[in-house]
C-alpha cells in the first residue's frame, strides 16, 4: 500500500509539471505573436507616413517649381536691369530617395545606394566660340574626362533666353557630383555684345574657352554649312564683298564679321582678366588634338586623363576621331558635317580677305599674347 501511495503521488506531480509547462508554452506563444503583430503594425505605420511625406514633398516641389517659373516670367517683364543683377541661386539638389534621378545618366542612378547627392549647377566653364572653329570637337574631346560634365546641346541662354532666368538655365545643365566641372557650349556667345556682362553677373570666376582658326578659312566653312542647307544660295564671292567687287569687304555679312576676333575679345576683356580665358588653335586641335586637350585640362585644373590613346586620325575626313566617347564605347568620328569639303573660292577673293583681316589678326595676337601665324 505504501508503494502504491508513492507511485500515485509521483504520477500526480508529473501531471502537474506537464500542465505548468504547457501553460508556459502557450503564454510564450501568445506574447511572441502579440509582439510580432505590434512590430509589423509599427513598421506599416512608418512606411505609410514616409510615403505621405514623400508625396507632400513632391507636391510642394511641383508647386514651388510652378511658382518660381511664374516669378521668373514676371521678373523678365521688369527689364534687363533686374536680370543682370541676379546672383547665382542655391544649387538644386536631388533627393536620392525619390525618383528625381530617373532621367539622369545611368552612372548617376547607380549612386543611390552610395548615399551621394548629384545636383545641377550653373556652369563653371563656358565654350564661348568661335563658330566653325572646332567648338564641337573641343566639347566632345574634353567630355572624355570623367570630371567634366557638359550640356549636350547649345543652350543659348545668354544670347536668346536670358529673360528666362538662371533657374531655367541651371535646369538645362547635367547632373554632377562633388569635384566635377559643369560645362556649356554656345559659340555665338563670343560675338554677342550683351553676353560678357551677363556671364560676369552669373559668376565673375567663370572660365572661358575660345577656339579660333584662320578667319578666312572659318568664313568659308561658315558659308559652306549655310549653303548645304540652302540650294539657291549666292556664291561666296558675291556675299563677302559689296556689289561683287573685291575692293570693299562686306563687314555686315555674318561669316566675315565673326572673324574680326580682336573687336569681340576687347568686350570680354572689359569684364574678365586674360587669365580666365584660354585660346585653343582650331588648326592644331585637328592636327594634334591631344596637345590642345592637354592645355585645356591644365587650364581647368584637371589631371591629364585624355591623351593620345583616345584619338586616331581619319585620312578620308581629314579629321581626328575617337576610339570611344562618353556616349559610345566604339571608334567613331564626330559626324558627316565635320570635315565637309569647301567649295572653290576665287584666289583673288581669298587674298583680298587676308589683307582685310591682317591688321585685326595682329591686334588679336597682341591681346592674347599668342601668334597663331595665320596667312
Amino acid at each position: 500500500m505504501f508503494v502504491m501511495s508513492i507511485w500515485c503521488s509521483s504520477l500526480s506531480l508529473s501531471s502537474r509539471s506537464l500542465a505548468i509547462a504547457m501553460v508556459a508554452c502557450v503564454a510564450l506563444l501568445y506574447f511572441s505573436y502579440s509582439f510580432n503583430v505590434c512590430l509589423l503594425a509599427s513598421i506599416s505605420r512608418c512606411l505609410q507616413q514616409s510615403n505621405i511625406r514623400n508625396l507632400l514633398a513632391l507636391s510642394s516641389s511641383s508647386h514651388n517649381e510652378s511658382t518660381e517659373s511664374g516669378g521668373s516670367n514676371s521678373s523678365s517683364s521688369s527689364g534687363n536691369s533686374s536680370s543682370t543683377s541676379t546672383r547665382a541661386p542655391p544649387v538644386e539638389t536631388v533627393t536620392v530617395q525619390t525618383n528625381s534621378l530617373d532621367g539622369a545618366a545611368p552612372k548617376y542612378q547607380m549612386l543611390r545606394p552610395q548615399g551621394l547627392r548629384p545636383s545641377r549647377h550653373l556652369p563653371d566653364t563656358l565654350i564661348i566660340g568661335v563658330k566653325k572653329s572646332g567648338t564641337r570637337a573641343l566639347l566632345e574631346f574634353i567630355r572624355l574626362h570623367p570630371d567634366v560634365r557638359a550640356a549636350g546641346s547649345e543652350v543659348h541662354f545668354f544670347d536668346r533666353h536670358y529673360q528666362r532666368g538662371l533657374r531655367w538655365y541651371r535646369h538645362h545643365m547635367p547632373y554632377t557630383i562633388e569635384g566635377q566641372i559643369t560645362m556649356e557650349k554656345t559659340p555665338s556667345y563670343f560675338v554677342t555684345k550683351e553676353v560678357p556682362q551677363r556671364v560676369y553677373h552669373m559668376n565673375p570666376e567663370t572660365k572661358l574657352l575660345i577656339v579660333v582658326r584662320d578667319p578666312v578659312t572659318r568664313a568659308i566653312s561658315d558659308y559652306t554649312q549655310a549653303a548645304s542647307k540652302k540650294a539657291d544660295m549666292k556664291r561666296f564671292e558675291q556675299l563677302a564683298f559689296v556689289n561683287g567687287s573685291y575692293s570693299t569687304v562686306d563687314t555686315n555679312w555674318g561669316p566675315v564679321k565673326i572673324g574680326v576676333y580682336a573687336r569681340h575679345l576687347e568686350r570680354w576683356l572689359l569684364y574678365f582678366p586674360l587669365s580666365q580665358l584660354l585660346f585653343i588653335s582650331g588648326e592644331r586641335l585637328i592636327m594634334d588634338p591631344a596637345y590642345e586637350i592637354g592645355r585645356v585640362q591644365d587650364f581647368l585644373g584637371l589631371k591629364r586623363v585624355v591623351t593620345e590613346k583616345h584619338f586616331y586620325f581619319n585620312a578620308t575626313k581629314g579629321f581626328p576621331c575617337l576610339f570611344k566617347s562618353e556616349a559610345r564605347s566604339t571608334p567613331h568620328c564626330l559626324g558627316k558635317t565635320k570635315g565637309r569639303n569647301h567649295p572653290h573660292i576665287d584666289s583673288g577673293a581669298i587674298e583680298r580677305l587676308r589683307d582685310f583681316y591682317r591688321p585685326f589678326n595682329d591686334r588679336f595676337y597682341q591681346l592674347t599674347g599668342i601668334n597663331f601665324a595665320w596667312p
